[in-house]
Formats: structure tokens, C-alpha cells, sequence
């Protein structure tokens, strides 16, 4: 039996587990967008169309997706893309997370034709995108309108040149005209620059006009900083345009409520706009127009808006008098606040801090009805505002309450002198048929008594107003696996940290062996810090013996350090060409500390096998970028001159590279390399080319050309060898035949 098809409702349900899934671990955006594809594709119902349109300007907006899976991701969209902005009765919703999904795919697009410029389908895909979305900029709604004026500042950013000197070696996510060669057989960069003025006049329009749209006034100004910032060249236009717009012509209609709100947005938007762009390059040569276009908009809101505060009406005359006359006499300046003194009895600690008689105020319970969020920022902004002669006047008021209701607490009572708690009829006491006290006994009862000090402090506080002790509880254990997962947060934060920082312009010159390492605080100290933290930090604990019944238990299952190593091994292979130092610095730190583990291990008593951790990343290492080499690679030939150590293994990798014919020369030149400036593995290299002149056959000329000089010998053995299958060869195939 065929089972039923599922609602719209439940399969919405499991898109959205996908969603999940994505956010918790972005290796699997890949396969999440492939198959989600057909589902959201222009003949889809308008509820599947919306989150496939939400979800696809999510993935490439995050930052957890590297940029080069972006890249290829965006190959594999753009025609659904396409499709859904082209259909003229497309949902709004879903248009406008369209935009803002090709808004973050444009710059991608553009690197992909800027490195590949055979393949011209994807930019006419992407062509055609841009053009539709130019066109309904005007006539769409506010909302569509406003992510419209983000692409076309996507578009702006990447047709311009821009201030980073060498764009291939700097931010990636900086695209620019300067990355685009002069002979590109797509590109042309002159007609690009031009159109991206035209959009940037288009942009600047809506503050020529002086608009009264707020909405698209605010999204055009929030645009502009990143522009001012990254593209130079255009802040004169951008600044200019800025200065000569009057956020506050609105004001001079009737101020009706909505107004007031447009005015005032469009006015803190323009104002914050000019001081951030003052703040972040005090050297620029309008910081003085900025600074008094921001004084003067200040003071003409202030004109505006605060006219009604301050101008009040004349005081209601109620004694009769005439109301013209005003009262002269002398008002006095402090602030006055009514403290009424409280009542006998007890009291609660509201009633010490409340001066007022409403009882509708004093009963009204803040906590029940007021969130605890809003409730703080009211207090907040009331405490900063209030006048502080005011405010020392009512804390002075509640000190006077305080002292009040400490002196008519009644004294403690002496059990020594207090009298017995028995009527006075019923009395039968007769002092004089007892022995008075003698001196002795009075002194040594007052030697027993408590001081007066203690006495003090063992007066009962007071009974409405004490406070009872707190104590924090002690914090729970960790377990090995809750700290590694805290320490693979912490490690998560230094690489973010370390993304951030940016490769200096100059290049320091080392410092030498004597140097102190991470003591500049730049991205090569964090990699010290993260390297070592790898290789260093677990030094000596990885060698326990899981199957050890004594620290079972005790153990984490993901070692923090394999951990680290992974975070390294993928931050080196997101851009290996930019990283490479990255890769040598991190290998040298295992080299060095599976040396010294091997030592240790070795002078023990009970001598024990060490893991290593070098042979087997630098492995990987290989195995990552080999198939991403082309023959004019200088990457690899540096990688082994650098790396601290070399064998069988490493050659194995290097020579596989003899499949490709064309980068049979790469990998030769590389061996060649180390036989002429690593003499102490001359004879390893040596064995790798004899084994690619044995192995390949398209690779013997150029590797005859390098052992004819280190090994001629083998070169003779070699051919009379293969001299003599022939003829072997040759004597069968003749016998056969007879």
C-alpha cells in the first residue's frame, strides 16, 4: 500500500530539521542545497519557494562556509535563482531573499569568470540576474527596494578598484576590479567601472531628491560607510551628497505622530553616519564639514522637537489676583522632594525606599508586571537623567528613616536583671532570708559574662529590614569530556580571533632563535600560541594506555590536542598557497616534540613506544593540496625544502604526481631541488627520480637529464636492461610465429 503523501505543514517540519542540522555542522551545506533544490525550483508551491529562498540567502551570508565552497556552491544555484527572479507574479517574500542571496553571490560569481574565463554560461546567468534586479528596483515595495540598494552596493564594491595593493594575496573577500587581467576575454574592466558609477549615482538619488521614504533613506545611508571605508575613490561623491541632504525637510508639514518618527529616524541614521565616518579616519579633510553639519542638525532638532517642552504655560492664579501679573517672589533653586516620616511598627524595606502617599503606586508589584530587562534600562536611563540634588536629597531622606527605626528598636533584654515574668499578688519572695552576693562571686560572674564588644555585635538586626546570608554554591565537577568541550570552545574563539587579524603590510623580519615567542600580539604570535597548544600542551599524557583500568574514566573520548590539530589542518587547507608558513611552522613544533617524546620515552626505566604526530599530518597535509597544484606551483617545492624532516613515505606522495603529464616537471624540479640544497636526503630524492624514470615513461627524458649527473651508472643498467627484454621480447614473438 502506497503510504500518504505528506502536508505541506510536515514537510516544511523536515526542511526546517535540515536547517538545523546545517546550523549545528556547516559540512553539510553542500548536500543539504543539492537536495533541497528540485524542492524550491519555480514550479513549487509558494510555501516551499519562501524557505528555499530564506534558506539560500542564509547559507551565503553565514560565515561557517569557507569562501572557495561558496564559490562552487554559487555555480550550482544561479540557474534556480534565475529562474524565480525572472517569473514577473513571483511572491514578494520570496523575491526579496532572492536579491539577498545574489546580493552575496555576485563578488563569487565575478572571481569565478576573473580565474575561469571559458566558462561564460555562469556569468550570462549571473548577467541576467543583475538586469532583472535593476529593473523592478523602482516599482517594487519598500521591502523589496531595500534589499535592491544592498545589491546594487555588493555590485558598486566589486566593479570598483580596490586600495589593497596586491588583491590575489589579500582579504578574499575583498573582489575588485584590480583582480580582473587587462586582456580578459569577458571582463571588460573600463564598461564595469562605469556601470558601477551609474549605480552608484542611482543610489545617491534618493539623497539628491531629498526623499521622504525614511525606509529607503535609512537602507541607502547604511550602505554607504562600507563604501566610504573600502573604495576610497568614492567617499568625496558619497560625503558631498550626505552633506547637502536636510534629513529634517519632512518637519516643515504638519507634525502628525508618523512624521515625528520618520523625521527623527532619518535624522539619527544621517547624524550617526557622519560621526562614525569622523571617528574612523580623523585625517580625512571633511572631518570639519562632518563636524559641523552633525552640530547644526543637533541644534535644529532640538529647535523642532523640544519647543513644546520647553515653553510652559502661566500657573493658574488661585488666589484671585490678576492673571497677567506674574509671581516675582524668590523661588528657591534645590529641588524639593516631601519625605514623610514613617509610622511606629514594623516596616518592610518598600516602605524605608517609598516617598509615596498613593497607595495604587505602593502596591504596585514591578517584578509581576514589567520585564526584568526593560525594568533595568528604565532605571538606568531615570538614574542618568535626574537631577542629582534630587536624587542626594532622597537618599539622604531613607539614611534618616534607617536611623529612626534603629533607635526605637527596643533594647535587648538581660536575663540577669530583667524581672520574672509572675504577677505581683502571687509574689511570695523575701530577699532578706538569703545571703546576699559576696564581692568574689560578683567579680567572677562578670569575668564569665560576655564583653561588650561581643554584645554589640550580637544585637539582633533589624527584624523588617535583615538580610539573610548568601552563599554561592560551589561550582559542579567537570568531567574529561565537559572540559575538552570547554577547551574546544576556547580554541574556537582564538581561531576566530585569529581570521580576524590581517597579514601586515610588511614583512617582519625574523627575529632569530633568541627571540621570544608570541610577544607581538599579531596573527604569527596566535599561531605560536595554537601550535604549541597542539603539540606541547598533552605532551606525556596522550602515551597512558587507553585500555588501562586505572585512568578509564578519567580520559576525555576527543582529545583536545587531535582536536586542535584538525582546526589547524583545516584552517592551513582553506587557502594552503597564503598558509603554507602556517603548515612548516606547525610540523617543525610536532617534529620537535616527537623528538623529545622519543628521547623521554627512551631514558624511562620502562622504555615505551611514543605516538607520533609528524609523519602523519604532514601526510595529510600532502594528501590535501597535491590534487589542487598546476605546473607553475612554486608551493610544494618550498613545503619539502622546509620541512624538518624527510622520507620513503613523503617521496611516495611526491611521486604519484608523475600521473599528471603536466606536472611531471613540477614534481621533478622539486626532487631536483632537494638533491642540490639538502644534502643529507640527496639519496632519498635520488631514489624518488629513479623510480619515476622506472615507473613513467613519459617522464624519462627529463629525469635521464638529472641522474645522467648523480647516477650514470643507472642510467646504462637501465637501458641495457630494457635492451635486452626487447630482445627477449622479440625471440619469443619469433618462435611463435614459426
Amino acid at each position: 500500500m502506497a503510504t500518504a503523501q505528506l502536508s505541506v505543514q510536515d514537510q516544511i517540519r523536515q526542511l526546517e530539521g535540515a536547517r538545523k542540522l546545517v546550523l549545528g555542522n556547516a559540512n553539510y551545506y553542500t548536500q543539504v542545497i543539492q537536495a533541497t533544490l528540485p524542492i524550491i525550483g519555480p514550479s513549487a508551491q509558494v510555501e516551499f519557494r519562501r524557505w528555499g529562498a530564506d534558506f539560500l540567502a542564509e547559507a551565503f551570508a553565514t560565515p561557517a562556509i569557507p569562501s572557495g565552497q561558496k564559490e562552487t556552491l554559487s555555480l550550482v544555484v544561479l540557474e534556480t535563482l534565475k529562474l524565480l527572479v525572472e517569473d514577473i507574479n513571483q511572491d514578494v517574500l520570496v523575491l526579496r531573499s532572492i536579491i539577498q542571496a545574489a546580493a552575496s553571490i555576485f563578488p563569487l560569481a565575478l572571481r569565478w569568470i576573473i580565474n575561469n574565463s571559458y566558462d561564460t554560461h555562469t556569468w550570462e546567468r549571473m548577467t541576467a540576474i543583475k538586469a532583472r534586479i535593476l529593473r523592478i528596483w523602482d516599482a517594487a515595495p519598500s521591502n523589496v527596494r531595500i534589499v535592491c540598494i544592498k545589491f546594487a552596493q555588493r555590485v558598486v564594491l566589486a566593479q570598483t578598484q580596490s586600495i589593497n595593493p596586491e588583491p590575489r594575496r589579500g582579504d578574499l573577500l575583498d573582489i575588485s576590479l584590480l583582480m580582473i587581467p587587462p586582456n580578459h576575454p569577458i571582463l571588460d574592466a573600463p564598461k564595469l567601472e562605469a556601470e558601477a558609477s551609474g549605480l552608484l549615482d542611482r543610489m545617491l538619488g534618493v539623497l539628491q531628491d531629498n526623499s521622504s521614504d525614511a525606509l529607503i533613506v535609512d537602507a541607502t545611508l547604511n550602505t554607504l560607510s562600507i563604501l566610504v571605508r573600502c573604495r576610497p575613490a568614492t567617499s568625496n561623491r558619497i560625503l558631498n551628497t550626505v552633506l547637502n541632504f536636510n534629513p529634517l525637510k519632512l518637519a516643515n508639514s504638519p507634525l502628525t505622530p508618523k512624521t515625528k518618527v520618520l523625521v527623527k529616524s532619518m535624522e539619527k541614521t544621517t547624524r550617526m553616519l557622519l560621526m562614525h565616518l569622523s571617528r574612523r579616519n580623523p585625517q580625512n579633510p571633511q572631518v570639519g564639514r562632518m563636524q559641523q553639519y552633525v552640530e547644526r542638525l543637533m541644534r535644529q532638532r532640538t529647535e523642532i522637537f523640544d519647543e513644546g517642552s520647553r515653553k510652559r504655560a502661566p500657573p493658574e492664579q488661585a488666589d484671585g489676583l490678576d492673571p497677567k501679573r506674574q509671581r516675582t517672589g524668590t523661588v528657591s533653586s534645590h529641588p524639593q522632594v516631601e519625605i514623610i516620616p514613617l509610622k511606629p511598627g514594623p516596616h518592610s524595606l518598600a516602605d524605608v525606599f517609598s516617598f509615596t502617599s498613593n497607595e495604587g503606586l505602593r502596591n504596585f508589584n514591578v517584578g509581576d508586571n514589567v520585564p526584568a530587562a526593560l525594568a533595568a534600562k528604565i532605571s538606568v536611563t531615570t538614574i542618568a537623567r535626574i537631577d542629582p540634588q534630587l536624587l542626594d536629597r532622597a537618599i539622604q531622606g531613607v539614611r534618616d528613616r534607617l536611623t529612626a527605626l534603629y533607635e526605637a528598636q527596643p533594647e535587648p533584654i538581660n536575663p540577669e536583671t530583667s524581672p520574672l515574668d509572675v504577677e505581683e499578688d502571687e509574689d511570695d519572695y523575701e530577699p532578706d532570708y538569703y545571703a546576699a552576693e559576696d564581692t568574689e562571686q560578683i567579680l567572677n560572674k562578670l569575668d564569665s559574662s560576655p564583653s561588650d564588644e561581643s554584645r554589640e555585635l550580637d544585637k539582633p538586626a533589624l527584624g523588617g529590614l535583615a538580610l539573610p546570608t548568601f552563599h554561592l554554591p560551589p561550582p559542579p565537577t567537570l568531567n574529561p569530556d565537559q572540559a575538552t568541550k570547554v577547551g574546544q570552545g576556547s580554541i574556537t574563539r582564538v581561531f576566530s580571533t585569529m581570521r580576524t587579524l590581517e597579514d601586515p603590510a610588511v614583512k617582519k623580519p625574523k627575529a632569530g632563535i633568541n627571540r621570544l615567542a608570541a610577544s607581538t600580539y599579531d596573527r604569527d604570535s596566535w599561531i605560536t600560541v595554537i601550535t604549541r597548544l597542539a603539540t606541547r600542551a598533552n605532551a606525556g599524557v596522550d602515551n597512558v594506555p587507553e585500555d588501562d583500568e586505572d585512568t578509564k574514566g578519567c580520559l576525555p573520548t576527543v582529545r583536545l590536542s587531535d582536536s586542535i590539530r584538525e582546526r589547524l589542518f583545516n584552517y592551513v587547507l582553506e587557502d594552503f598557497r597564503k598558509r603554507i608558513e602556517v603548515a612548516v611552522s606547525w610540523l617543525s613544533e610536532e617534529w620537535y616534540n616527537d623528538e623529545v617524546q622519543k628521547r623521554s620515552a627512551s631514558a624511562a626505566p620502562f622504555p615505551h613506544d611514543v605516538p607520533v604526530h609528524y609523519e602523519k599530518w604532514a601526510l595529510r597535509l600532502l594528501d590535501g593540496f597535491i590534487p589542487y597544484l598546476h605546473s607553475q606551483d612554486k608551493v610544494l617545492t618550498r613545503f619539502l625544502s622546509e620541512l624538518p624532516e624527510l622520507n620513503q613515505a613523503i617521496f611516495s606522495r611526491v611521486k604519484t604526481l608523475c600521473r599528471d603529464p603536466s606536472l611531471v616537471n613540477l614534481a621533478l624540479t622539486s626532487l631536483y631541488y632537494l638533491v642540490m640544497m639538502r644534502p643529507p636526503v640527496r639519496d632519498l630524492a635520488l631514489d624518488a627520480i629513479q623510480d619515476i624514470w622506472t615507473d613513467y615513461e613519459d617522464a624519462r627524458p627529463m629525469a635521464a637529464k638529472y641522474l645522467q649527473r648523480w647516477r650514470p651508472g643507472f642510467i646504462e643498467a637501465a637501458q641495457q636492461a630494457l635492451s635486452s627484454n626487447e630482445g627477449s621480447v622479440g625471440t619469443g614473438a619469433t618462435a611463435v610465429v614459426t
